[in-house]
């Protein structure tokens, strides 16, 4: 258990995990669709990397393989749940700014 809680304090500051934490804030949710296309460099790399194991490489690239295609998942999901979470901001924003201007008017009105 403390092993698993150590490496999650490590994994929290890879590259891709810091983007993704960025991607997941409020400024930051338009920005997952784009960040989906990443997924298709990663799917790329390891299909270079998978090219070459078969070519007679070194069998430890299957690691980097596994690694490629995590991350390239990790990407491919970020993409629609962006955006579900940047529609649900935006309304949740809509009817907030409705319900100060409504309070506003009826504290003009009194």
């Amino acid at each position: 258990m403390a092993l698993s809680a150590r490496g999650y304090g490590v994994l929290r500051y890879a590259p891709t995990n810091l983007l993704l934490n960025v991607v997941r804030t409020r400024r930051g949710l338009k920005w997952g669709t784009l960040a989906m296309l990443l997924a298709v460099v990663y799917f790329y790399a390891a299909a270079i990397c998978t090219t070459i194991i078969n070519d007679g490489g070194p069998g430890w690239l299957y690691l980097v393989v596994l690694l490629f295609v995590w991350n390239a998942f990790k990407f491919l999901w970020i993409g629609p749940v962006s955006l579900v979470h940047l529609v649900r901001s935006r309304r949740q924003e809509r009817v907030g700014g409705r319900r100060y201007a409504r309070t506003r008017r009826q504290a003009s009105l009194t």
